[in-house]
């Protein structure tokens, strides 16, 4: 095949494994890699010291696979639309399975079909050293919103991307441009006010990073903003108006699960950890924990519980976990100070 004739032939196979696009760019460095240094040596990636290690290889996909001519960058839609009636917000990304597992199937399936070829390949669903949000704009699979989320014409904000690097010389996109235009819905929807200015993000700040990425205790500055909230935000994605495009995925493994959305805030407190771990089998959640989740769960009842929920509450203030303790000490009085 010719390189245009196997190009559209990847994007036929890519169809078939469930990918919603799929662009190709050259495997240059990323145009914004100064920027990300800057926000490295300014410590705005808080405790994720990953990000600041092999900041080369991020920047340039020929450092990551010699040889790299192009790199394929693909998306999938999670996008589930009505949100469960509960008494708190999980991101939409983890109602349900790890979408690492389904995604890297689909993405061993397009290695094969492209080492077919005679290519030499390497596959990442955020699991390696790529600036992929650079590359997804240069390929045309959307542009950086405001937020620093990737913004796709129909697909919106609800979706994961994923990169195959390939010594195989294909036909690149046209870069995308960029249709935030005077918007700043995203960073105005932001509890915390971690979108510091357009295209600007304070990680250490952000409500995902909080309730995820931190291990330790809650800044208390923090805490209120974060309301009800107990995994992730989605605030700044669901402000964006290009959602008005966005469809229903049909994958299963996106749809919430229901043996958690079921639960309550307090119900959570009383999980063993056997029964976290057994509850939150194949998702993201699970990587967390049961003491920071609890602790972020905690958090939540501090913002929205009632004197219902103190019984639960007093008897987390008691468990072992010094992270659940503390947290739900602080809930108990935030409870107790609303009368």
């Amino acid at each position: 095949m010719t390189p245009a004739e196997l190009k559209a032939a990847l994007r036929v196979k890519a169809r078939e494994l469930g990918f919603d696009d799929c662009r190709v760019t050259t495997a240059a460095p990323a145009k914004h890699r100064e920027l990300y240094q800057q926000w490295i040596a300014e410590g705005k990636h808080g405790e994720m010291a990953w990000m600041a290690k092999n900041m080369e290889r991020r920047s340039d996909p020929r450092l990551v696979l010699e040889g790299a001519k192009s790199v394929i960058v693909l998306a999938t839609n999670y996008f589930q639309g009505t949100k469960p009636v509960t008494d708190y917000r999980i991101a939409r990304y983890a109602w349900n399975e790890d979408y690492h597992d389904l995604i890297e199937k689909r993405l061993k399936a397009l290695e094969d079909f492209l080492n077919a070829q005679g290519g030499i390949t390497r596959r990442y669903v955020d699991t390696g050293p790529m600036l992929e949000r650079d590359f997804a704009s240069e390929a045309g699979l959307g542009w950086g919103g405001k937020s620093t989320m990737q913004i796709h014409r129909q697909l919106g904000t609800w979706f994961f991307l994923a990169e195959v690097l390939t010594t195989l010389e294909l036909p690149a996109d046209e870069p995308a441009r960029d249709f935030c235009g005077k918007c700043t819905r995203c960073i105005d929807a932001c509890p915390t006010q971690a979108i510091t200015g357009p295209r600007t993000m304070d990680a250490r700040r952000c409500v995902s990073y909080l309730t995820i990425e931190h291990k330790g205790s809650i800044p208390l500055e923090f805490r209120q903003a974060i309301g009800d909230r107990i995994y992730g935000c989605d605030d700044c994605l669901e402000a964006c108006p290009w959602n008005r495009f966005a469809q229903a995925s049909h994958e299963a493994a996106f749809q919430a699960r229901q043996s958690v959305f079921a639960k309550s805030l307090r119900d959570f407190l009383s999980l063993t950890e056997d029964e976290f771990r057994a509850l939150f089998a194949k998702s993201p959640i699970k990587r967390i924990k049961r003491h920071a989740f609890l602790r972020n769960v905690c958090v939540a009842l501090g913002n929205t519980g009632t004197a219902e929920d103190l019984p639960a509450l007093q008897q987390a203030a008691a468990d072992l976990h010094p992270l659940i303790a503390e947290h739900a000490a602080w809930a108990i009085e935030q409870i107790v100070a609303r009368g």
